[in-house]
């Protein structure tokens, strides 16, 4: 019966989910291209505000939790856990008061509506993973904007997504190139959970009635740091948070 009640409200949610991505692609090119970029961004949180909520379709349980005192007018960066695709909307719905840009692989940017398009225009870092070199060009011009502007990225330190929970070992290279270009920013860890077994085998069928869970956790000062060691505390506080729900 239940996989009967997975696979009745996965259609529904993903019904759902590709018409608002058609929808708010439409809406993205028109905001971009007569209104400018501060009202692109408006329909880009609504439409993760309808992405996110939207898993209610399925019974999910949405748990947005902040412990954290984020500051006003800093650069922050973002590191979060990776546990699926499901990841992202929370995290830009629930942060956009903070701007925040995607330290995304470039493959992204083509092929998916509204989710391209955005990425494209945001200003986020577009990386190919087979050149080191571009990737690094691209972090760093991230972390330049997000210095000039106050505002934040989003970087998933794994670097793939771990569905199990059981997270991999952070890799340094792309935090210690935003710090580079924003020495000030505060590091901020966010622990997701539950979304990776929210979709165990690929994008369907769904698993129903899903405990998903974002959680901002107190920020880590950088200063006279290196890169390795804020990460190993960052995902020390994202295992104990996931660990401990």
């Amino acid at each position: 019966m239940k996989k009967i009640v997975d696979y009745v409200l996965s259609i529904i949610y993903l019904i759902h989910f590709g018409l608002t991505l058609l929808l708010f692609h439409v809406f993205q090119v028109i905001a971009f291209n007569v209104f400018g970029k501060k009202v692109h961004k408006v329909v880009v949180d609504y439409l993760n505000f309808f992405l996110t909520y939207g898993l209610y379709l399925t019974g999910a349980r949405i748990t947005l939790k902040n412990l954290a005192q984020l500051p006003e007018n800093r650069t922050i960066i973002f590191v979060a856990n990776h546990q699926s695709t499901f990841d992202i909307p929370a995290v830009i719905w629930f942060l956009r008061k903070y701007h925040p840009r995607f330290v995304s692989k470039i493959e992204l940017s083509k092929g998916v509506p509204s989710i391209s398009y955005n990425l494209r225009k945001s200003g986020a870092a577009l990386i190919n993973r087979k050149d080191g070199k571009q990737a690094v060009t691209e972090i760093a011009r991230l972390g330049k904007l997000i210095h000039e502007e106050k505002t934040s990225a989003i970087i998933f330190p794994e670097g793939t997504r771990t569905a199990s929970g059981i997270m991999k070992p952070f890799v340094p290279g792309g935090v210690a190139t935003l710090l580079k270009r924003a020495p000030d920013a505060l590091i901020v860890p966010v622990a997701i959970n539950g979304t990776g077994t929210f979709n165990p085998k690929g994008i369907f069928p769904l698993r129903s009635f899903s405990h998903l869970s974002w959680t901002v956790l107190p920020g880590i000062e950088p200063a006279g740091r290196k890169a390795e060691e804020i990460l190993a505390e960052a995902q020390e506080a994202i295992q104990s948070s996931i660990s401990g729900r």
